[in-house]
């Protein structure tokens, strides 16, 4: 550029310069301003997991590991165990079970565990805590359902002291079998048993113990069921052999139950009594009474058959006869002698009247004979003796219950094997005492089941 357009550049480069600059600082100033007006936001911690660490930190949680038992190596580390029942919920004959739910609680020693602590303060957990450190690894033995209660969070307490002794407890409702013996139902008593064990420590490695004997067991007095009386509990320890793997320490909780009779009292020992006792109103009915008594005999059998069906549809379908059959099985027999009685009765009658008809026919009557001799009637010929007809005024029932019945009959017999012609004319008594099997049975039937209801209830009571 020529020399004389210098002077008038330059103040242009000078402004240029000035507004670069000027532009430069009012973006650092704009993002100054920004900076200091608007906040930036940063993730806070998280304070759990800060508890967490620093809880770790203080056991020590990753200086060791928790997949071993503790003193891995040495001697067995003993476990003690104690057990508060909270409810037994359910008895079921049926399936043969039981439910209950209980706190287990396990007691033990882990070095690994212990921290330093100036008031000798132990420390609390949930069940976060469990999954990172070792803990007892125990079941229940011939259990068919069990689970652990997570309302509202998981019922599990992790307690570490400053020593390293550890309380572990948990709140399980489990299911499992009971061997019954129904023989004796429902006059019976049953005894159950919840077994507890380690699955893959044997005794060599875990030694499983309760800790303070019975008493370890506690149980709540408001526990009880509607169909039993819960007599005791108590506690065994024993050991457990399995082939493959060896023997484990076991321990047993036991109680005893004892069944109420009432209820069956009411639902199927009176209502029997009373079928058997209804069934023996037939022997008071008349013979000729046909339609009252076949249908007293039907109703009385139909009925001790409904009560059988309904006791067995609640029970299981066992191989041996329980107290409860025999005695509503000897009631159905009772009740079946008393229709078979009055059939017996019903058969006797009429074989009675078929006699009677054929002797009637072989007697003909002549009416208008008054005031008879004494007559003789050969009984190798009537069946008959001598009578007297001065003693055989009499119609209807005589003293005995049996009933008369009196013929004028004019006797006009012959039998070619006898040498003379018997001839005779008289009243001739005929007794028909078919209400006999009826008499015995008024007083058979009730002695017989009267003898039946003692000998059952001095066994079984």
């Amino acid at each position: 550029a020529p020399s004389n357009t210098l002077p008038h550049l330059l103040p242009l480069c000078l402004c240029a310069h000035s507004l670069i600059l000027c532009q430069w600082q009012f973006l650092n100033a704009c993002q100054g301003f920004v900076n200091h007006s608007i906040p930036i936001y940063k993730r806070s911690p998280d304070m759990t997991k800060s508890l967490m660490t620093k809880s770790e930190q203080l056991l020590r949680i990753d200086d060791h590991d928790f997949t071993m038992r503790p003193a891995f190596g040495g001697p067995p580390i003993p476990v003690g165990v104690d057990v508060q029942v909270e409810s037994l919920d359910t008895i079921s004959e049926v399936d043969m079970d039981f439910t209950m739910t209980l706190y287990l609680r396990h007691y033990w020693k882990d070095e690994r565990l212990s921290f330093p602590s100036t008031n000798n303060q132990s420390m609390t957990f949930d069940s976060r805590l469990v999954k990172k450190i070792w803990v007892p690894d125990m079941f229940f033995v011939h259990s068919k359902r069990s689970f652990i209660h997570d309302t509202t969070t998981d019922n599990v307490m992790l307690r570490v002291y400053p020593d390293g002794n550890v309380l572990y407890s948990l709140r399980v409702t489990v299911t499992a079998m009971c061997n019954m013996d129904l023989s004796r139902f429902p006059l019976d008593t049953q005894t159950c048993s919840l077994e507890i064990e380690s699955y893959a420590y044997t005794d060599d490695d875990l030694m499983l113990y309760w800790k303070k004997g019975n008493e370890s067991l506690n149980t709540d007095d408001r526990i009880s069921l509607s169909q039993f009386l819960i007599q005791k509990f108590h506690t065994t320890t024993k050991l457990a052999f399995y082939s493959s793997t060896g023997w484990y320490n076991r321990l047993y909780i036991h109680f005893t139950l004892r069944r109420h009779i009432f209820f069956f009292l009411l639902q199927t020992y009176f209502p029997a009594t009373l079928m058997v006792m209804l069934s023996w109103v037939s022997f008071w009915i008349d013979r000729r009474a046909v339609p009252a008594r076949v249908p007293l005999g039907i109703t009385t059998v139909l009925t001790m058959s409904t009560i059988i069906t309904g006791v067995n549809a609640s029970m299981p379908r066992v191989s041996y006869i329980k107290a409860v059959d025999i005695y509503l099985w000897v009631s159905f027999v009772f009740v079946f002698l008393s229709v078979i009685e009055y059939a017996a009765v019903n058969y006797l009658s009429t074989v009675q009247e078929r006699k009677e008809r054929k002797l009637r026919e072989r007697l003909p009557c002549t009416c208008g004979i008054g005031n008879p001799d004494e007559i003789m009637i050969d009984p190798q010929i009537t069946g008959y003796g001598s009578m007297d007809p001065n003693t055989t005024g009499h119609y209807g029932m005589p003293e005995n219950g049996g009933r008369q019945e009196r013929m004028l009959a004019q006797v006009a017999l012959s039998d070619p094997q006898l040498t003379g012609h018997v001839k005779a004319r008289g009243y001739v008594n005929i007794w028909i005492d078919t209400h006999a099997i009826d008499k015995y049975s008024r007083v058979v039937f009730p002695g017989a089941y009267i003898l039946f209801n003692i000998i059952y209830w001095s066994i079984y009571s």
